[in-house]
C-alpha cells in the first residue's frame, strides 16, 4: 500500500477521498497553508503544513486546487509545491468509463459518473468534477478544471488554465482558449479567445 498526501484541504480535495481505492492507498495527511487548519484534523486526517513533503518522502501527491478565483494560478501553485513529477499520482472514481483509447495525464482527479471517450486527451492537473462528460477527440490542457455534468462534444479543444463551471456545454469544434473562465450553465456554441469570461445562453463575455 502507498502511503498518499493531498493538498490542499478544501472542496476538491474532500471529494477526492471517495475516489481514492483505500486498498492502494493509505491516506496520510492532507497538506495545506493556512495556519488555522494544520495541526487539526479532518474526517480523522491529519492536515500538516508544506513540511509534510520533506517528512515523507516517499508518499505519493494529489494536489487537488480548483476554484474560480485561482485557476490561472493552478499550475504555478502545484510546481511552487518542490514536489518531484514522479510521485504525483491520477485518481480515477471506480464508477468513471474512461475510453481504452483515451490518455490522462499525471495529477488528475477523474470523479465519480464521468465519461470518457474515444481518443480524448487529458492533460496534467486536470481536476473533472462528477457525471461530466468529454467525448471523442476532444483534447483537455493541462491545469484546467471541469465542473459537474459538463458536456464537451467531439474535437472540442479546451486550453490551459482554464475553469470551466458546473452544467455548461460545449458545442463540437469549439476551441476555448487557455486562462478562461466559463460560468455555470454556460453554452458555448463558438469558439472563446484566451483570458476571457463568459456565461450565459448562448455565452457572451462579460468583464
Amino acid at each position: 500500500m502507498k502511503n498518499l498526501l493531498i493538498f490542499p484541504l478544501g472542496g476538491n480535495s474532500v471529494e477526492a477521498l471517495d475516489c481514492i481505492d483505500e486498498q492502494e492507498y493509505e491516506i496520510i495527511g492532507f497538506v495545506d497553508d493556512d495556519t488555522k487548519k494544520i495541526g487539526t484534523k479532518y474526517c480523522g486526517i491529519e492536515v500538516f503544513d508544506r513540511s509534510a513533503f520533506e517528512r515523507f518522502p516517499d508518499a505519493k501527491v494529489l494536489a487537488c486546487i480548483g476554484s474560480p478565483y485561482n485557476f490561472r494560478k493552478r499550475g504555478e501553485i502545484i510546481a511552487g509545491l518542490g514536489v518531484e513529477r514522479k510521485r504525483f499520482v491520477t485518481i480515477i472514481h471506480p464508477s468513471a468509463k474512461i475510453s481504452k483509447f483515451a490518455t490522462i495525464g499525471i495529477n488528475c482527479l477523474i470523479m465519480a459518473g464521468v465519461v470518457i471517450t474515444h481518443n480524448a486527451k487529458i492533460g496534467d492537473n486536470v481536476i473533472i468534477l462528477p457525471n461530466s462528460v468529454i467525448h471523442h477527440d476532444t483534447e483537455i490542457g493541462d491545469n484546467t478544471c471541469i465542473g459537474s455534468s459538463v458536456v464537451v462534444a467531439g474535437f472540442g479543444k479546451i486550453g490551459e488554465n482554464c475553469y470551466i463551471g458546473s452544467g455548461s456545454n460545449i458545442i463540437n469544434n469549439a476551441l476555448v482558449g487557455s486562462n478562461t473562465l466559463v460560468g455555470m450553465g454556460t453554452n458555448v456554441v463558438k469558439s472563446v479567445g484566451e483570458n476571457k469570461k463568459i456565461v450565459g445562453n448562448p455565452a457572451r463575455e462579460i468583464q
